[in-house]
């Protein structure tokens, strides 16, 4: 006599258990806003999510100054830092698609300044995947070219002097060139009358924030750190780059090509694909790809997930003294993602 109210209520309760997990997966809104208002340290930046070229979410909190009490916009300018390493490979990649640079050639054949034997050996290939082996200007190499990983500034560095040399103009004017055809109007390279919208950077200890004062980066190393842009700007950058709006396809394939292996603890504790300027995550619950910026009291994350065309950049005008928090706020943003439904297939 009881057996069908209690099927009922049964399939009432699994009903109402697979509705409320449903609704729970979606809530990643709601769940951003909370870490962003709650966590420790204190989150200070700018964050955007968008999917299919559209803006799905963005918040702003905490201040562009601290002494002067200014507070941040969502076009607030951020020095994107080591995520200006994607845009140097790219211009690299433009020039090869022309066939001005080859991959493989020496960079002494780009850099004919150099005079150490070494220049000789390592290609632009190893500059760009972080192989090359160079640790200074002035001492030998570290390791054999192509046979190891070793992260760095200097390679980018000399990436820039070699768009240079390709295009005949300064890295700026070619960068520049590149990003008001993308219509990035925020974006634009480091110098000293370009500051007016920037955020000023800040190291943070039991979020107390220090001005970190003047920044390293000058016209040297524009190719490795020089990049000034906003959550808006880079979500436009990842739409063209990963939709294939800059690059050819097979020049997109050399992109993002799992050349080497490298280690990075925002991207979890196992070695994973390194490309030109980007890394290739396999080996989370969803695949993406991603690079990481850090300096000059800046903090940068832009990762992108292709199968679900789905793109999360978090700026902040912040960075810990402890490197334990290093990208805290990016690394549980991205781990809200996935444990939503937003990062599905397409």
């Amino acid at each position: 006599m009881n057996f069908i109210p209690k099927i009922s209520l049964l399939l009432l309760f699994i009903f109402s258990s697979c509705h409320s997990s449903a609704q729970k997966k979606t809530d990643y809104k709601k769940s951003i806003d909370s870490l962003i208002q709650n966590t420790n340290p204190d989150f200070n930046g700018t964050v955007i999510i968008t999917k299919n070229g559209k803006t799905l979410y963005s918040n702003v909190k905490g201040y562009s100054n601290f002494e002067t009490k200014k507070p941040l916009k969502i076009d607030t300018q951020f020095e994107i830092m080591s995520n200006s390493k994607q845009i140097t490979a790219v211009l690299i990649l433009l020039e090869v698609e022309k066939g001005k640079i080859d991959l493989h050639a020496p960079i002494k054949k780009y850099l004919p300044e150099l005079k150490q034997n070494w220049a000789d050996s390592v290609t632009v290939h190893q500059l760009l995947n972080h192989s090359h082996g160079i640790i200074d200007l002035e001492k030998p190499l570290a390791f054999r070219p192509g046979t190891q990983f070793k992260y760095g500034n200097l390679n980018y560095s000399l990436l820039g002097k070699i768009v240079e040399f390709s295009t005949k103009k300064s890295y700026a004017e070619t960068a520049e060139t590149l990003f008001k055809k993308l219509k990035m109007n925020k974006t634009v390279c480091y110098s000293l009358d370009k500051t007016q919208n920037l955020a000023t950077g800040y190291y943070s200890a039991k979020n107390v924030f220090t001005p970190a004062g003047p920044s390293f980066i000058n016209d040297e190393n524009l190719g490795a750190d020089g990049i000034l842009s906003t959550v808006e700007d880079l979500a436009i950058w990842n739409n063209h780059l990963h939709k294939g709006k800059i690059l050819k396809p097979e020049s997109y394939q050399l992109f993002i090509k799992n050349t080497i292996l490298s280690q990075h603890n925002f991207f979890g504790k196992e070695a994973e694909g390194y490309g030109y300027g980007i890394r290739s995550i396999q080996k989370e619950k969803f695949k993406y790809f991603g690079h990481t910026g850090l300096g000059d009291g800046f903090s940068s994350v832009n990762l992108y997930f292709p199968e679900s065309d789905v793109s999360l950049i978090v700026l902040e005008n912040q960075m810990p003294e402890d490197s334990n928090l290093f990208y805290a706020c990016g690394s549980k943003i991205k781990n809200i993602l996935f444990e939503s439904d937003l990062l599905l297939k397409k």
